[in-house]
């Protein structure tokens, strides 16, 4: 009796750590968000942002953080979140801790679609600042709808390709994801060869990653979006710690596992796809951030999948706050500073997953 309670003791401790741990990305996400309101050519104290958030304080500091920092980083929060959610998920269901979407082609299909947008319907440069490296580009929702189907395009593929050759197993997906992502790399570089400077300016821009771009009716789709995917999610966090434990425990337990990898794939594809869409490529935060919570909660996806999107959302605000603070008033690239830090952090899951398996 006495082995039980402290059995039950030791698993509430357990569980208190993961709580903690959540809590404390919570605490960090939200101190980053306010810094990155506060940071800029025009810095605000917490007052000024608290006046500002409920419209009494000056108009100037409220036009600054409704109509520029407010939306840049409700999307790198909403961003951030979705791609690192659905990367713990992939990684899970795939078996495979280099699953991403750079990793399965969505980001470079992506590419493609922009490209086509910008390219082949006109969605072009119309002007270009250069003290802040901005483009302007004309009929924008051509270029995301575009970068959207493209996207989801590269997972319908590896989604039937699961389907039809049932043999493959996850690597086997890695590896069409990849191959695919060589396709659409090809294609991008075939049409920017046929484009002119202007458009050439806008698809280079836009493969930089870029989360100014967002507007408020983009963030509420992008909202529901997260929320949707999040949720599902959610609902299915037992069957990804089945699956976590191998196909074969999970089908003893009752799991569908091709069933709930295929459903997984489509609600990965769809999210995915419309946040890389709105904001451009970001790669690796849907690798980083997953990696980076089960130091702290494990794999248990009742805690892995809200502490990815707290970690992914808590990796993009950074990102973004150093892209403007580094060089003003030149803003950085995002999707380059994440490529710094995602590109070794790929290399290390690489070479320790080679050394787990001899």
């Amino acid at each position: 009796m006495a082995g039980n309670i402290g059995q039950l003791e030791q698993y509430d401790r357990f569980l208190r750590r993961k709580r903690l741990a959540l809590l404390a990305a919570g605490l960090l996400t939200a101190a980053a968000l306010l810094v990155s309101l506060g940071v800029g050519s025009m810095r605000l104290s917490l007052g000024e942002i608290v006046q500002a958030l409920l419209r009494t304080g000056e108009q100037k500091h409220q036009t600054v953080l409704w109509n520029v920092r407010l939306p840049r980083a409700a999307a790198a929060v909403l961003v951030g979140a979705v791609l690192a959610s659905s990367g713990a998920v992939m990684q899970c269901v795939l078996r495979n801790p280099l699953a991403s979407a750079s990793t399965l082609g969505i980001s470079q299909g992506a590419a493609f679609g922009a490209a086509v947008g910008i390219i082949v319907f006109g969605g072009g440069v119309v002007t270009s600042a250069a003290a802040s490296a901005t483009v302007a580009v004309n009929n924008p929702y051509i270029v995301t709808l575009c970068a959207f189907l493209c996207g989801a395009l590269s997972s319908v593929v590896v989604l039937a390709i699961s389907r039809l050759k049932r043999s493959i197993g996850p690597g086997g997906l890695i590896l069409a994801g990849t191959a695919l992502s060589a396709m659409f790399s090809g294609g991008s570089t075939l049409l920017q060869y046929f484009s002119d400077d202007s458009a050439l300016g806008a698809v280079v821009f836009w493969t930089f990653g870029n989360l100014g771009n967002a507007n408020w009716k983009e963030l509420g789709f992008l909202t529901a979006v997260f929320a949707a995917s999040f949720l599902f999610y959610l609902f299915h966090r037992w069957n990804y710690n089945a699956m976590e434990a191998g196909a074969d425990t999970a089908q003893s337990l009752g799991v569908d596992t091709r069933r709930v990898m295929q459903a997984s794939m489509v609600v990965y594809t769809l999210s995915t796809a419309a946040a890389v869409s709105l904001v451009g490529i970001i790669s690796f935060v849907g690798l980083i951030a997953p990696h980076i919570m089960r130091v702290f909660v494990g794999g248990d996806h009742r805690y892995l999948i809200p502490g990815s999107a707290l970690a992914g959302a808590l990796l993009l605000l950074l990102a973004d706050l150093l892209a403007r603070v580094a060089m003003p008033p030149v803003i950085l690239p995002i999707g380059a500073l994440m490529s710094f830090v995602g590109g070794p952090m790929f290399l290390f899951l690489l070479f320790k997953e080679r050394g787990a398996h001899g």
